[in-house]
């Protein structure tokens, strides 16, 4: 299988990117594996023009489609987000605005291939699950639009820097195989 591992944070060096290696390692193994960060492309805001609900693309010439081409090449998308004040950073929910040609909510729509698994990690500086639970509805919502079927996410609070996610490797290594479990089933 292909799996797509994406850093939805614009920071590339940081715990979310941490995250994204020990994810990376654990999948690459056993599958195909590429890793992106939202940091690398150029994603312009969406104008509100709704032309996309009438041609299913967007006017806009910038990466969007390439970061889509991405998502349509794998099989499992993995969406490392961390917090920024409570909800997805914004650069990542600037992305997510954008795949309105994409979305399922109005025809015409272009698609990715069918048959695509979504999963979530989320994670926080705070000691609190509560937005964590709050980035994972808000990621499984994009996935569903996208008809990416929403499988299974995990939470991280107290992670503030990279140093701190050793400390919490085993737990990710854990969602890891439960995730490989799931794809062997």
């Amino acid at each position: 299988m292909k799996v797509l591992v994406m850093n939805c944070c614009p920071v590339k060096n940081g715990a979310t990117a941490e995250i994204v290696n020990i994810v990376a390692q654990c999948m690459n193994d056993i599958h195909e594996i590429k890793t992106i960060c939202i940091d690398d492309y150029i994603v312009g805001f969406c104008k509100g023009c709704r032309i996309c609900h009438n041609t299913a693309k967007c006017v806009q010439q910038d990466d969007v489609e390439v970061i889509i081409e991405q998502y349509d090449w794998a099989d499992v998308i993995i969406s490392v987000v961390p917090s920024y004040w409570a909800d997805v950073p914004g650069q990542f929910k600037v992305f997510i605005d954008r795949c309105t040609p994409w979305c399922n909510t109005h025809e015409p729509h272009a698609k990715i291939s069918s048959g695509k698994r979504g999963y979530v990690i989320a994670l926080r500086t705070g000691p609190g699950m509560r937005e964590c639970n709050r980035i994972i509805e808000s990621v499984e919502h994009f996935y569903s639009h996208l008809e990416i079927a929403r499988c299974d996410s995990k939470g991280l609070c107290s992670i503030e820097y990279k140093e701190a996610v050793q400390a919490r490797k085993s737990e990710i290594v854990e969602f890891c195989g439960s995730i490989l479990s799931d794809l062997e089933n």
